[in-house]
């Protein structure tokens, strides 16, 4: 029951939101809602519930393994709401904050669905609540990221369910019973038609994948992140990408139980290699610092790929790595947007001098460039580490050598956005919008909390989280 509750009550909320009268105190919802749902996922991480087999909802190891930085994520973005939307007072934010909910419950989920079907069910719904997200700001070009944003992600989804019939298929010519739930599927094992299996997988890998915004599937992410207030940007960059990356993790352990581990390990290494190096070459030439986020989130995407098909070692680094990201880049969204808010523009071309006229949110901004870029001590060096060091055991060497380089060049188009627009002198028309912003504790104290946690989570990694991790991976290659 307890499990449930992390869907009903984020849920309950956005209801909730819908009803409430004022637009002043409405956003307040959010932080109270996160509050209560950070410690439920909190609760049961230390204290996780037992899940039955043939459950199609629980909070199992891999929801237990991701979920709970979803929820630290939301919860301090929802801090960061009140102050944000007190500055958008000219906005109506009723349909903004019940969306905001309402794709937590979504997430929550999504992440606990143990049932193909309803994965694919929870997954469209998080798509389709995420849409008045982006267009809050209104501006033509917020609706034409947002239809862009259904029409990839709606084309992917559509081939994720042509994907999960196919894997039903499978189940039924293999002679099961039709019994969808990933424990039954796992069970039935080399029973499973291979030939439907591989179609299942190529078909759910791009359908989850353009979820993801893996290449060439991401082409949705530079309109939707660059239009999109920074507080989204955050929650897609850091949760909802990661319910399609669980999804994707539960469809390969059928794949793997039907003996065709292997085929998936393959594509996976390649799409999340081809994702590295069509990122890193982007941010070699892009000039809009929040597309340049958005780039660097295919790069991350593709890293997470990697690490799902490098096996039992590779997939905990990558579930470190879905912790380490999310908050990194969570503390980058939520500054960009304090930058953007004050500059006026999102274009290096336009934007000189943030270091004087927004230090704190600069200060931020460039740190969290390094961190994401796998600069010591923070926690994307050490997740990023595990994944090569599982490359290199798997006997990756190409592999690790393109990894390795990608990165490089990452880290040369990062630095190029990023100084272009904290150094220099101020441009006149940036001064004059610098003037009507302030950096209030409201919009800097997040960005910076979750700074810190990146930090403390490449310094003192919890065994509590490192024996989650393994546990998810004990779930997704089960002995025999």
């Amino acid at each position: 029951m307890k499990s449930l509750l992390l869907i009903i009550v984020p849920l309950a909320a956005a209801a909730l939101a819908l009803l409430w009268p004022q637009n002043r105190t409405r956003p307040v919802i959010l932080p109270v809602a996160a509050t209560l749902h950070a410690l439920l996922s909190w609760w049961l991480l230390l204290d996780p519930p037992t899940v039955a087999a043939g459950a199609w909802l629980g909070f199992d190891p891999l929801a237990r393994a991701v979920l709970p930085v979803v929820s630290v994520l939301f919860l301090v973005c929802a801090w960061y709401g009140v102050t944000y939307l007190k500055l958008r007072g000219e906005r109506p934010n009723r349909v903004f904050v019940a969306a905001l909910l309402a794709v937590l419950g979504l997430l929550s989920a999504g992440h606990q669905a143990r049932h193909l079907g309803l994965l694919w069910i929870f997954t469209e719904a998080v798509t389709l609540a995420a849409v008045p997200l982006l267009h809050f700001n209104g501006t033509p070009r917020a609706f034409e990221a947002t239809w862009k944003y259904l029409l990839v992600g709606g084309t992917g989804i559509a081939l994720s369910l042509i994907g999960s019939l196919c894997l039903g298929y499978a189940s039924l010519y293999g002679g099961g019973g039709g019994d969808l739930t990933f424990v039954a599927l796992i069970s039935q094992g080399a029973g499973l038609s291979r030939p439907w299996v591989l179609i299942a997988w190529v078909l759910l890998l791009v359908g989850y994948g353009t979820k993801m915004g893996l290449a060439p599937m991401h082409t949705w992410k530079p309109e939707a992140y660059g239009e999109a207030p920074g507080i989204v940007g955050a929650i897609l960059a850091g949760g909802v990408t990661s319910v399609a990356f669980t999804a994707i993790l539960r469809v390969r352990a059928v794949v793997g139980a039907a003996g065709e581990g292997p085929v998936a390990d393959h594509t996976l290494l390649a799409i999340g290699l081809f994702s590295m190096l069509v990122a890193a070459l982007f941010l070699l030439g892009t000039r809009d610092f929040k597309r340049m986020l958005a780039y660097s989130s295919v790069e991350h995407m593709g890293i997470l790929s990697i690490g799902a098909a490098l096996g039992g070692a590779g997939v905990a680094a990558a579930l470190f790595h879905v912790w380490s990201n999310g908050l990194t880049k969570g503390a980058l969204f939520l500054s960009a947007g304090n930058i953007r808010r004050a500059a006026g523009s999102a274009s290096m071309d336009e934007v000189r001098g943030m270091s004087a006229l927004t230090p704190r949110s600069a200060a931020i901004f460039v740190t969290g460039m390094f961190a994401v870029t796998a600069c010591p001590p923070f926690g994307p060096f050490f997740s990023e580490l595990k994944v090569v060091r599982a490359a290199l055991e798997g006997g990756h060497g190409v592999a690790t050598a393109m990894f390795l380089g990608c990165l490089l060049l990452a880290f040369f188009g990062l630095t190029r956005v990023v100084f272009a627009i904290v150094d220099g002198r101020p441009r006149s028309a940036t001064k004059q919008g610098g003037k009507r912003f302030v950096e209030t504790a409201g919009v800097i104290l997040p960005p910076l909390v979750l700074l810190g946690m990146s930090l403390w989570l490449g310094l003192f990694t919890p065994r509590v989280l490192q024996e989650v991790w393994s546990a998810a991976v004990a779930q997704l290659y089960p002995k025999p």
